[in-house]
């Protein structure tokens, strides 16, 4: 074995292995890191709602030019409900309520005013909202009115507002830091509500209050407006989504499909994520050949002295494992400086993701170190195999 290292140093080309090492680290890092980003990422698109169920679908009519011009409403008569409501491919449904009065809001954390602005208010039936027992309920007379906010709120909040004044992120655990006043006025009365922040949904657009507040108010602030719903939701029987299809494009109605735009979002980031993959792939696949091709230069070199080790009493594989333990020795360097490349790089994009989805769980390296283990073992066993091969041929030669 000790001869066999002597003859390996004497010949070893050191600009070759340098090259061969950045080639395979440059390869394996886009390889695990792009793996690590996608399983990090992928759930920012996939995760559910919190507060309503993913096969909840929200409807809509279309409203073009040309229906503009005939004066075609966008809202939904009792007549529309009714019919849909009866459709086979329905559970249930219900309508958005908007309020009728004029509302004006001010959120603050931590004792900084970071809204002060008139917003809008909606509410669906409370069998659509899957908030904690008893935390979803308004009486007329009530002080403190629960509500629910865009998630996209507080994406603005902890990226932007919080991040530049060093104020604390909220998370959905968190969502008791969060002061919020409601002022109302119309009909000539006014009053004011405080509202308690019980979550976010990504789901819908505006403030969502109890059923039962908005038709109170509406009624108090004002009673004189009952406009139809131009927005409904509902519960489908996704077994028989082509008759709920033909239905809508008969009937004119689309659909605000968020989980299309999701799977569209999570498709390309696939795409993406697979396209830089390949690109490492290859990268490290022509790594592999320079190595092997450095090897192969280090045995033909050194050919004859390794033809009298044979004849002298060593074994093929004596003779060559010194090259094959070079090899894995290379590849593990280049394993472990991958990952700790992707360490700090991960640390990186996983604090601007936490500061826009402060819920959203870290994860763990392991998809990365579990693929870079894989390819490792994978592309030192060809190693090993193609040294023993080379030495093999030798011997034979030989003999």
């Amino acid at each position: 074995m000790n001869l066999v290292w002597k003859l390996l140093r004497q010949h070893i080309s050191i600009p070759q292995f340098v090259g061969f090492a950045f080639a395979n680290l440059f390869g394996m890092l886009i390889v695990l890191l792009g793996y690590q980003f996608y399983k990090d990422v992928s759930p920012v698109f996939t995760s559910e709602d919190s507060f309503m169920k993913s096969n909840y679908i929200i409807v809509e009519k279309k409203i073009g030019t040309g229906s503009t011009l005939s004066g075609r409403s966008n809202a939904f008569t009792k007549d529309d409900i009714s019919d849909l409501n009866n459709a086979h491919f329905t559970y249930k449904t219900g309508a958005f309520t908007s309020n009728q009065y004029t509302v004006t809001a001010r959120m603050g954390i931590s004792g900084t005013n970071i809204l002060n602005s008139e917003i809008f208010l909606e509410s669906i039936p409370d069998a659509f909202v899957d908030a904690p027992k008893g935390t979803w309920t308004y009486k007329p007379g009530d002080h403190v009115v629960p509500i629910i906010l865009p998630r996209s709120y507080i994406a603005m909040y902890n990226f932007g507002f919080a991040q530049n004044r060093s104020l604390p992120k909220i998370s959905d655990g968190l969502v008791g830091m969060i002061d919020f006043d409601i002022f109302v006025q119309g009909n000539d009365n006014s009053g004011s509500f405080k509202g308690k922040v019980i979550g976010f949904s990504s789901r819908v657009s505006s403030i969502l209050v109890p059923q039962s507040f908005m038709d109170w108010s509406n009624q108090t602030f004002a009673p004189d407006k009952h406009p139809d719903p131009s927005r409904l939701i509902l519960d489908p029987d996704n077994s028989k989504t082509e008759q709920m299809t033909k239905y809508f494009d008969r009937h004119g109605y689309e659909v605000e499909d968020d989980k299309l735009d999701t799977e569209k979002t999570t498709y390309f980031l696939r795409l993406m994520v697979t396209m830089v993959m390949v690109v490492g792939l290859v990268i490290s696949i022509l790594s592999f050949y320079i190595l092997m091709l450095s090897i192969y230069l280090l045995v033909q070199k050194n050919s004859s002295k390794l033809e009298n080790l044979l004849l002298i009493g060593y074994s093929p594989q004596q003779v060559a494992k010194p090259y094959q333990l070079l090899t894995i020795f290379l590849n593990l360097g280049v394993l472990i400086i991958a990952l700790i490349a992707i360490v700090f790089i991960r640390a990186y994009y996983m604090g601007v993701i936490s500061t826009l989805f402060p819920n959203l769980d870290s994860g763990t390296m392991l998809p990365a170190i579990i693929l870079g283990i894989c390819l490792f073992l994978l592309v030192s066993v060809c190693n090993i195999i193609a040294i023993h091969r080379k030495i093999t041929s030798i011997w034979q030669r030989k003999e």
